[in-house]
């Protein structure tokens, strides 16, 4: 649970452990298309039923997602919609970074030229 003495950094690293699971990730990522059933996200990413609702509840603890209950169902929802923005924006950041990092593998690649004749060394 989030203390309320907390600083704003300790929140933000808080809720960014709670995000360091790429199936955590993926939750959001589903979630942010609408609200979900625990079997529904556990069948959408191919988790089990227990481990889905592991994750949420992780993530519901840091107040990343809420229950809505509907009589005996109980669905979760983002609890704000820009946390899907975030996580999108993290993800562009990494497609650039892993863009840049391929255009230099390639560049690393391609021949730099002739090699000069070693035979002709130290010869004008």
């Amino acid at each position: 649970m989030i203390a309320i003495g907390d600083d704003i950094d300790g929140l933000q690293a808080t809720l960014l452990r709670a995000l360091a699971s790429p199936n955590r990730l993926r939750i959001v990522h589903l979630l942010g298309m609408g609200p979900h059933e625990v079997h529904e996200v556990a069948r959408a990413l191919g988790l089990s039923q227990a481990g889905a609702s592991q994750h949420l509840g992780a993530m519901r603890s840091v107040g990343l997602v809420e229950p809505l209950r509907d009589g005996r169902t109980v669905r979760y929802r983002l609890v704000d919609p820009e946390i899907l923005v975030a996580c999108q924006l993290m993800r562009d950041v990494l497609v650039r970074r892993l863009s840049r990092l391929g255009n230099l593998a390639a560049a690393a690649q391609e021949p730099a030229g002739p090699l000069p004749d070693s035979s002709q060394a130290g010869h004008p």
